[in-house]
């Protein structure tokens, strides 16, 4: 059966359809709109999305469900499914295990979510988030979470790994300097992140925390924060090849 072209597919570059997968593209979009909407969606939703007919939707589904990369709902909508962080445990596997004992350990310690985050193009993206094991209360980050690299912590903390550009913000030179970036209201408004570069010869990359910024008797100061989570980050590099 030959699927219909729909608005969302038209105006893509020339060679698309000679050299790359139509129906895997469109799975792709509906896993990125899944992740975007942070929320399960009807198929009628997904359609109008990707601007295709329900009928290709449902088929996508169907099997992208049967891998478990989708899931549904009591009511029938589609999240993502738990098929997708066993996939991600591949991605950088040597710098996921070399920092997820020292993310742990850094969680616990601060009371406060410690996370991975990697370059991808022009983007930080959360690879591993670990959540303390004991806390009143504390901020979820979860995988998959992204920004632009130019904002936020754990973006400048990346940034400061590479050599110096022209057009690169003056907080990237204080984190070469410092040894670790802090950001508030950049990505979340309201929350605070504070970062530390890690670079080896074949990764580049930041460990951060996130928290909400207020005055707590005996809390721990942004000074303390940085030199805490920058201690992680030379931990992990260790263990780096």
């Amino acid at each position: 059966m030959t699927e219909g072209v729909g608005p969302a597919d038209r105006g893509r570059r020339p060679d698309s359809a000679g050299t790359r997968s139509q129906t895997l593209d469109r799975g792709i979009r509906v896993l990125e709109a899944l992740r975007d909407a942070q929320a399960p969606m009807a198929i009628a939703e997904l359609a109008r999305s990707l601007g295709v007919h329900r009928s290709i939707v449902y088929r996508i589904l169907r099997t992208l469900e049967d891998h478990r990369l989708v899931s549904r709902t009591a009511d029938g909508a589609y999240e993502l499914g738990l098929g997708l962080p066993i996939l991600a445990r591949g991605v950088r596997h040597d710098l996921q295990s070399a920092a997820l004992p020292v993310l742990s350990l850094l969680a616990n310690d601060l009371g406060r979510t410690a996370f991975l985050v990697v370059p991808s193009g022009n983007e930080a993206i959360t690879l591993l988030t670990v959540e303390p094991r004991q806390s009143v209360a504390h901020i979820a980050y979860a995988p998959g979470m992204r920004h632009p690299l130019d904002r936020g912590a754990p973006g400048l903390a990346v940034l400061a790994a590479w050599p110096p550009r022209p057009d690169e913000r003056p907080e990237v030179a204080e984190v070469r300097c410092r040894g670790w970036a802090y950001s508030r209201s950049e990505v979340l408004p309201g929350m605070s992140a504070v970062a530390a570069p890690i670079h080896s010869a074949a990764v580049v990359a930041s460990v951060a925390t996130v928290y909400l910024e207020t005055p707590v008797p005996g809390g721990r100061s942004r000074q303390e924060l940085g030199e805490r989570v920058l201690a992680a980050a030379k931990e992990i590099m260790v263990d780096l090849p």
